[in-house]
């Protein structure tokens, strides 16, 4: 283990100071050793990683209190100038094994400047479906946070969208960067020229290494990364729910999951949250939804650079992404080489369940007829890319709401964690399968 405390370099211009919240119980639930191991934190006992991740006492040389940071953002298309971490914080940062600067930010640590009238805090399903959510994006090839950890803290809760009281939880997560488009909002909001180029400097030097500090070139970087997280979205059947400003981070790196799905069948149309009327989020919108927060960061930039330049930077996305999204799915389906709009609308007209049909390929049986033909001459000059692996003989594993939601009940009723847990073992499977 070897901290930094590189964001503190930036200045309090940048962040709060703030104390984590005192609670009633500590209760270990869930200890992510794989991403651990690659911080260094492997060899914790129980007792030291509750006391770091449920206490926050710091670890060794890291920040002394920990930073709640700050920004602006468009929520639903609504710049809203008040937001900023409400009920998380920056804990700690390290450098992981490929020597990437990492963060170790929390959800549920209790209340902040920015909590708007919060409590703070997080509901224990809402940390177990973020664990679930980070763990089968991780196997899906999608670039994401990981949950580290999951302590329950022994406080009722009183929610409007699940059955209260309700057990409530303090989340870590571990995440390459939690800057975000917004960040750099706020400081175009307030006209802090000098501190956007500072910020951009800063991302270059530890985040986006094949940028220069110029707005233009940075800007290249962060609308490339954001491509291919979109593209990543897509061949994971994933719905993100909330794609605001605010959830969007300069390395294209996924994070912060409230109301998510994964696609039972091909349905551009589908969304995650209750109350997105009007599938502003939906499945097949999300490039578009890309797009247009990170042209909200282009306009965040003009006051460094020529519009015409940021234009031109923003005209890559499309092609990016449609590259990204070939990527992406060839890797999915284990071949390099094809062309993914075939596979898709092969989806959309046979309605074959998401995760099955990926498997079916793996396997070689994927039906024939013409609805198919298409797809499989698209792909027929593609390269095989994986060994073959026992988890595509077997039945694909699956997040639907449904099988979330069955996850939770024996927690909530009989406090029986081995279905969750049985679960987890079933997604590293798969993960281990797609990493060949």
């Amino acid at each position: 283990m070897q901290t930094v405390t590189t964001h503190a370099d930036l200045g309090p211009d940048f962040y709060d100071v703030v104390a984590a919240a005192q609670f009633p119980k500590h209760i270990l639930r869930y200890r992510n050793h794989r991403a651990a191991a690659q911080i260094g934190l492997d060899d914790l006992t129980d007792a030291a990683w509750t006391g770091h991740f449920g206490q926050f006492i710091p670890l060794p040389g890291s920040f002394p209190a920990p930073l709640a940071l700050r920004y602006h953002g468009h929520q639903f298309q609504h710049y809203n100038p008040d937001l900023g971490d409400g009920r998380g914080f920056l804990f700690a940062q390290l450098h992981d094994t490929a020597g990437r600067l990492m963060d170790l930010g929390t959800k549920g640590s209790g209340q902040t400047p920015w909590s708007r009238g919060g409590d703070g805090r997080l509901t224990l399903k809402g940390g177990t479906r973020e664990i679930l959510a980070t763990s089968m994006l991780e196997a899906l090839g999608v670039d994401t946070s990981r949950t580290l950890s999951l302590i329950e803290t022994g406080e009722a809760l009183q929610r409007g969208d699940e059955p209260s009281p309700t057990r409530s939880a303090v989340m870590v997560r571990l995440n390459h960067s939690h800057i975000r488009i917004g960040t750099f909002q706020r400081l175009a909001a307030r006209r802090e020229t000098d501190n956007l180029r500072r910020l951009i400097a800063h991302c270059v030097r530890y985040y986006v290494p094949e940028a220069d500090e110029t707005a233009p070139a940075f800007l290249d970087a962060v609308v490339a990364r954001v491509a291919r997280l979109a593209a990543q979205y897509m061949a994971a059947g994933f719905v993100h729910g909330v794609l605001n400003t605010d959830n969007i981070n300069i390395t294209g790196e996924s994070f912060d999951y409230g109301p998510w799905r994964f696609l039972p069948t091909y349905d551009p149309a589908f969304t995650a949250a209750y109350f997105d009327h009007g599938g502003l989020y939906a499945y097949g919108r999300q490039p578009e939804t890309m797009l247009w927060n990170l042209s909200r960061l282009a306009e965040s930039l003009l006051s460094l650079s020529d519009r015409d330049a940021l234009v031109a930077v923003l005209d890559t996305f499309s092609a990016r992404f449609r590259a990204a999204l070939d990527d992406a799915t060839g890797w999915r389906l284990g071949v390099a080489g094809g062309d993914s709009a075939a596979w898709y609308a092969w989806l959309s007209a046979s309605q074959t369940p998401f995760e099955l049909a990926f498997s079916k390929c793996h396997r070689g049986s994927v039906p024939a007829g013409a609805e198919w033909d298409g797809a499989r001459a698209a792909l027929a000059g593609a390269i095989p890319t994986r060994p073959h692996h026992p988890y595509f003989d077997g039945p694909p594993c699956t997040m639907l709401i449904e099988e979330v939601e069955a996850l939770w009940k024996p927690i909530a009723a009989a406090d029986n964690w081995q279905p969750l847990y049985g679960k987890l073992a079933s997604i590293e499977t798969m993960r281990q399968a797609y990493a060949g």
